[in-house]
């Protein structure tokens, strides 16, 4: 029989989705991977799993632990879904921009969530950055994730995501483009990929609105520019289905 231990084995080997209507005027195949098939419902599902396995691994997250994290939404998904099965307790920070809906989803897979203002300094005792980092250390055997400096969030992409581009695509991909948040995604991916191959251009597109904190020092490569044409049509592409075009590769026709 063909199943799933749990829900966590059915994170991964998302798929590639042709661009019709959105890339018609880009000389080449378009295609989308779609980590919306993910069960937390984004690529975020990946590192959030690989950066547990690895905690757990070298001792720093212990049976019975308390995962703690400043999340927008989708990791603290990801981490409160493998919480669920591990055994853990979770307690995701957010910011009070963020929905009611994702509050809501996140304290419906058992997690303890904290809202904290958005509009304060990364290093104010409020905000969310502060407020995990405290946590952690009041909380008796609890572990502070802190995606952003986590090299298994790089890994993970480097171990998955990458490969699995590689092999849907027989090893053809040419461009990558993907949305920057952590830095992770493109750090892990670009770095498997321009192992694989020299020639493979990729960036990032980086909506207006999302801070990042010191995101640019996890994006080691260096990058290949595009096109002004090309970056025009790429970023219409991402900004018009970034509700589901989380990772894009770009191959001639």
């Amino acid at each position: 029989m063909d199943y799933a231990e749990n829900i966590l084995g059915t994170i991964g080997n998302t798929p590639l989705v042709k661009i019709n209507k959105l890339a018609e005027e880009i000389p080449g195949l378009v295609l989308a991977k779609y980590e919306t098939f993910n069960p937390g419902n984004s690529t975020k599902d990946r590192m959030a799993l690989q950066m547990i396995d690895d905690a757990e691994a070298d001792g720093r997250l212990k049976p019975g632990a308390t995962i703690i994290e400043g999340t927008s939404g989708n990791t603290g998904m990801g981490l409160a879904l493998a919480a669920i099965v591990k055994g853990y307790k979770m307690v995701c920070v957010i910011s009070d921009k963020q929905s009611k809906e994702k509050v809501d989803i996140l304290r419906a897979v058992g997690s303890e969530v904290v809202v904290c203002p958005t509009d304060v300094a990364p290093d104010d005792p409020r905000s969310y950055y502060s407020t995990s980092k405290r946590l952690a250390e009041e909380t008796p055997n609890s572990w502070y994730v802190n995606q952003y400096d986590n090299p298994s969030n790089c890994k993970a992409h480097f171990m998955s995501t990458g490969p699995e581009i590689w092999k849907q695509t027989d090893g053809k991909v040419t461009h990558f483009v993907v949305g920057v948040g952590t830095g992770g995604t493109i750090s892990g991916v670009g770095s498997y990929l321009k192992m694989k191959t020299l020639l493979l251009k990729y960036g990032e597109l980086t909506p207006t609105e999302v801070y990042l904190k010191n995101t640019m020092k996890r994006v080691f490569l260096m990058k290949t520019k595009f096109t002004p044409t090309l970056q025009k049509e790429l970023e219409k592409i991402f900004y018009l289905s970034m509700f589901v075009l989380k990772l894009s590769t770009v191959l001639p026709k």
